[in-house]
């Protein structure tokens, strides 16, 4: 009996052996599956005003290029304008004037500048008056100092140029202000 009970005892750790080496597989398996529903609405259309191209590439030319836009959910606008620079084309003349061996008529444009009029006048060769150089140049100028240049003649011409850029800015801003409040 005792070896009967040897003998079954042995078969329960060999069993039990065997059963903690088996390997064991396991299977996990994940089912998933999702759904997203999605409505985009777009009520305002995207910006679109875009401001002019100005050429200004031509380095002969006398102007600047100014443009702009603006745009809003109602409106879009944009406006561009070239600007002329007086003191280039003045400069461009009488660099031309020169050129073309007029030098007496290149330095008459150029004084026409109050401030190049003042500087010839101290160097002691004043500007030409009505073909005249020289001391004879300097007595036409005293006894007809009206017809002197003066500062604001290029500037008025400025200005009025000015003038009319800042109007038609203040009527964007004012447009787009009262845009805004909409």
């Amino acid at each position: 009996m005792t070896r009967f009970l040897f003998v079954v005892s042995m078969i329960v750790v060999a069993l039990t052996y065997a059963h903690a080496n088996a390997q064991t597989v396991d299977t996990i398996i994940t089912d998933s599956k999702s759904k997203i529903d999605s409505n985009t609405k777009v009520e305002s259309p995207p910006a679109s005003a875009i401001s002019p191209n100005i050429n200004t590439s031509n380095s002969d030319l006398c102007t600047v290029g100014v443009a702009g836009a603006v745009q809003t959910q109602i409106l879009g606008l944009s406006a561009g304008k070239t600007v002329r620079d007086m003191n280039c084309e003045k400069l461009k003349n009488a660099k031309t004037l020169y050129d073309m061996g007029m030098k007496v008529a290149a330095v008459s444009v150029m004084c026409q500048d109050k401030r190049v009029f003042d500087a010839m006048l101290n160097a002691g060769t004043p500007c030409p008056y009505d073909g005249l150089i020289g001391q004879e140049a300097k007595a036409a100028w005293e006894e007809n100092a009206a017809k002197k240049p003066k500062e604001d003649s290029i500037r008025n011409m400025l200005d009025d140029d000015n003038t009319i850029t800042l109007i038609g800015g203040a009527l964007v801003i004012g447009l787009f202000a009262v845009l805004s409040l909409l």
